[in-house]
């Protein structure tokens, strides 16, 4: 179960996923002021034209407030996920900066005594000079 666990945050944290989820979200956010430009602005001026209807202020002023509703509905999604990819991203470098200790812990090159250069940390002979590295490395 623990290993399951493990495989479903790498894959939920993976960059792709994430970047997905926040389109969804953020296309959801704007199809609300898409509606609420063609329910409360474009119809209306189509209604006038056409003579189907007349508006009075407090219509035209309904018509303006639910707008300015979805726009800041829109905007306080943006702000919340950029918060929550933020704090995410912050997560995952403090893991990454983590593993990247972890690795540094081991070395994979060292120094040839010979020729200065820097070869595999396993070799037992330098590949530059050709060097027997195995009794001076002990």
């Amino acid at each position: 179960m623990k290993k399951f666990i493990e495989e479903f945050k790498a894959f939920a944290l993976r960059g792709n996923v994430m970047d997905m989820a926040v389109g969804v979200l953020i296309g959801s956010a704007f199809t609300g002021i898409v509606t609420a430009l063609t329910a409360n602005c474009i119809q209306p001026i189509l209604d006038v034209i056409t003579g189907a209807k007349v508006y009075t202020i407090q219509e035209v002023a309904g018509f303006a407030n639910a707008f300015v509703t979805a726009v800041i509905n829109f905007f306080i999604t943006a702000l919340v996920l950029f918060v929550l990819l933020k704090a995410i991203n912050k997560l995952m470098s403090i893991n990454l900066i983590k593993k990247k200790e972890e690795e540094a812990e081991t070395p994979t090159v060292k120094v040839c005594p010979f020729c200065k250069s820097e070869i595999d940390f396993e070799a037992t002979r330098c590949p530059h000079c050709t060097s027997h590295l195995e009794e001076v490395m002990e």
